[in-house]
């Protein structure tokens, strides 16, 4: 079995975990057609009963972008709707792979680009909700493309910079190594070990700071779980919604964030590259915001909805970590927000306060848990970044220093 056989083989029986008699949706943009055959025959060969693959074309999507009637970004067509509902309601896996030219859409109309993502999002409610829920087992992972590839590869020819990419996201995904699946396992256990740590000790709040400037205190809700790696779905189906995968991840309060972020990465936001940024929380909101790049994409972003100046999501990545020892900016949130630290607006999971699976919107709401038709991940991570836990207790306890977990050790 070849390497890339061995990816796709990976991301079936680990990443999915496609059960016998299941439907998997397949997401593939079509430059990667041959590769989401070889997902296909391997999904069947599992015992999937069905493999629907959903065709994306983002240079159709800028043409769209440039050239359609103004009023349908504001409208989704029925049929999708009915497309995601269904197959969710089916029991169906959702693997995605994300692969997108970084810079196609950074000359579109970032108010085009804002209205179509939300009325998708709100056209997908109910598939969206199933998924951050974990109604529905899914997965989010990348092969490359040759214009990602130049981007993140620019002054190699066009075969080097596949190459490069290609052994850029086997390695991150630990194809690399002679058992991949044992590696995985192994790289659960240290995960475990991580959230461990951050459930046992409880914290009331976490504080980051680096050179950077950031200066945030992020409270975190009673009953908030910290998870890594591996989810469960429905009857206990495990699936990793995310490969390569490095981060631990919880809740913040939606009303407990205060203080200034400084981005570490740049963020590629739609096709649009927002660089340089901060935000300023107070009460949990953002109350102003400031970019060097891609502040207009910015501006649109945050006013999505209310829920959209809040976070969602508050992730650990050491800086010391597969991917960031890589050296390589992915401009692919997916590769870098698992190289660094990194938080969320918008949406957040359900999952990671307890119960919270099945509270109502107003139940969850009341909890500190965000609601938006986002979540969008900015990574704030660096090699000097220090974090302190403060317990309920009173116990101030070292998260991170110099960019990297401290187990233990009271300050």
């Amino acid at each position: 079995m070849n390497r890339i056989e061995k990816y796709a083989e990976l991301l079936i029986r680990v990443g999915i975990n496609i059960q016998k008699d299941q439907i998997l949706v397949i997401s593939s943009p079509i430059e990667i057609a041959d590769f989401t055959r070889i997902l296909t025959v391997k999904a069947y060969e599992a015992g999937a009963c069905e493999v629907v693959i959903r065709w994306l074309d983002e240079k159709s999507t800028k043409i769209r972008y440039d050239m359609a009637s103004d009023g349908i970004f504001d409208e989704v067509p029925e049929w999708i709707k009915t497309f995601f509902t269904d197959y969710s309601k089916m029991n169906a896996a959702f693997l995605t792979i994300s692969a997108s030219d970084p810079e196609l859409m950074k000359d579109v109309n970032p108010k085009r680009i804002s209205r179509q993502n939300k009325a998708m999002n709100q056209a997908l409610t109910f598939w969206r909700s199933r998924m951050m829920s974990n109604l529905n087992v899914w997965c989010v992972a990348s092969i490359p493309t040759l214009a990602w590839a130049k981007k993140v590869f620019p002054n190699a020819g066009n075969e080097e910079a596949m190459e490069s990419l290609w052994h850029a996201i086997l390695k991150s995904v630990r194809v690399d190594m002679d058992n991949p699946v044992e590696a995985w396992n192994q790289h659960q256990q240290n995960l475990n070990h991580r959230t461990d740590f951050l459930n046992n000790n409880n914290f009331k709040s976490l504080h980051y700071s680096n050179k950077l400037g950031t200066d945030l205190t992020i409270d975190l809700p009673e009953g908030h779980i910290w998870f890594g790696g591996g989810d469960e779905g429905p009857n206990g189906q495990a699936f990793f919604a995310n490969m390569p995968t490095e981060e631990v991840f919880s809740v913040p309060h939606r009303l407990g964030v205060n203080g200034k972020v400084y981005s570490s990465v740049p963020l590629n936001y739609n096709g649009n590259l927002i660089e340089n940024f901060w935000f300023k929380f107070k009460d949990g909101l953002v109350i102003d915001f400031g970019a060097k790049n891609g502040v207009d994409v910015l501006r649109e972003l945050l006013g999505t909805d209310e829920g959209s100046k809040r976070l969602g999501e508050v992730a650990l990545v050491p800086h010391d970590s597969p991917i960031s020892n890589q050296g390589i900016l992915f401009f692919n949130t997916l590769y870098d927000e698992n190289a660094s630290c990194h938080l969320a607006l918008g949406k957040a999971y359900p999952t990671c306060l307890k119960d919270g699976a099945s509270m109502n919107l107003d139940e969850l709401k009341k909890a500190g848990v965000n609601d938006s038709l986002i979540h969008v991940d900015f990574m704030i991570g660096t090699k000097d970044m220090e974090i302190v836990g403060l317990t309920w207790d009173g116990n101030y306890i070292q998260v991170f220093s110099k960019g990297n977990f401290v187990i233990g050790g009271k300050c």
